[in-house]
């Protein structure tokens, strides 16, 4: 997959599946740029700090890549935390700041990037969802609301936006060994008491390929749906979850 020429831009890059994409990406010869509130450490002024929970740095940091680069080949929004609660055991403040992150953050970036594309007349844009944008969890309400909600966001950007030849896919990661995934392993162990490592285990046996995701291998997949390769894809949500959803 050649990506030379190509100017894509990515939420949450730091770190974890973000990451593991912009590396891919680069070494296939895209310009990437990382909008985080973390610095990457990468070397090279593609880092742009942002906070996708306000739409003004959102829109300034989107801004800042169409002046340097005069367009936005491709998005891939993929800012997100997690939650491991139920419903009783979430704070308001939990509950708000999941919202904030996942899913306003998500639309404050499409609304930025959306009008770049019309006006070039091209695009593709990846939201990042989860298994439970197709199926629920326990201990998940929240978090899984957001994944939900991103899917039916996906499909309707998808049917509005394909006549101004964007495409517009969600990618549906199982559980993945990122920071992310040890927060929630932490917040188990300290509910159950059980061993973090135990958890761990039982993570990597709960879908038929027995082990969690590596960011490589959801990435792999992400840099497809953000390719020409996947051309004839819109509305899709594309399940990378080891045969989880499929139990």
């Amino acid at each position: 997959m050649n990506c030379s020429n190509s100017v894509v831009v990515i939420t949450g890059g730091s770190t974890g599946i973000g990451r593991a994409t912009m590396d891919r990406l680069r070494e296939r010869g895209a310009t990437v740029y990382n909008l985080d509130i973390q610095p990457d450490g990468c070397p090279g002024d593609y880092f742009v700090s942002c906070d996708v929970t306000d739409h003004r740095s959102v829109s300034a940091a989107i801004g800042k890549v169409v002046e340097r680069e005069g367009k936005i080949d491709a998005l891939f929004a993929n800012a997100g935390v997690h939650l491991f609660a139920n419903l009783e055991e979430t704070t308001f403040e939990e509950f708000e700041t999941v919202l904030a992150i996942n899913l306003k953050g998500v639309f404050y970036t499409l609304k930025a990037v959306i009008p770049v594309m019309k006006n070039q007349k091209s695009g593709v844009i990846l939201m990042i969802g989860s298994d439970q944008t197709l199926i629920g969890k326990g201990r998940s309400s929240v978090y899984g609301l957001t994944k939900g909600a991103i899917g039916q966001l996906t499909k309707s950007t998808a049917i509005d936006y394909a006549p101004f030849n964007i495409r517009v896919n969600c990618l549906c990661a199982g559980t993945t060994d990122t920071p992310l995934m040890w927060k929630a392993v932490a917040r188990y162990h300290k509910l159950s008491g059980l061993p973090e490592e135990e958890i761990k285990t039982g993570l990597d046996h709960a879908q038929p390929i027995t082990h969690v995701a590596r960011p490589e291998e959801i990435a792999k997949v992400a840099c497809f749906l953000l390719s020409d390769e996947s051309s004839y894809m819109t509305g899709a949500l594309v399940a990378a979850d080891g045969g989880y959803t499929a139990q």
